[in-house]
């Protein structure tokens, strides 16, 4: 991946302050319309992905919001959208900003550490709160 940008970590602590979703109801609800387009589009559910664990962009969101990894764990996010880009990067995993993720497009990065990683959209974090946590646990 290639670094595009990067942003100071005071903003990333301040952008968890914001909720992401109303109620759960509503993020259940998302996370599963955005599972029936990776279907729709994949043919088959995202547990059954080759080998890696698979968040959905969706709606400006990441679906699910929060996962735990063990480390060695590869993390696909992969957009499910119909028009919108995103991109992926965590400081605190020091994963730099990938590159655009079109509709049906995918980004990867393993989690070698433990750690507690805050995930964010490059373009989306701030003004659409697309903000995830991937939890790398031994």
């Amino acid at each position: 991946m290639r670094v595009t940008k990067t942003l100071p970590i005071a903003l990333l602590s301040l952008a968890a302050t914001f909720p992401a979703f109303a109620d759960e109801d509503d993020k259940t609800a998302l996370c599963a319309e955005a599972e029936e387009r990776y279907v729709d589009i994949f043919g088959a559910p995202s547990s059954e992905a080759d080998g890696v664990v698979v968040v959905t962009m969706y709606k400006y969101s990441f679906c699910p919001p929060e996962i735990t990894v063990k480390p060695g764990t590869t993390v696909r996010w992969v957009n499910v959208d119909k028009r919108t880009s995103h991109s992926v990067l965590s400081p605190d995993a020091e994963m730099p900003e990938s590159d655009r993720a079109f509709p049906e497009e995918s980004v990867e990065f393993t989690f070698l550490e433990p750690v507690d990683a805050q995930t964010l959209c490059g373009p989306h974090w701030e003004t659409r709160n697309m903000i995830g946590m991937v939890r790398v646990q031994d």
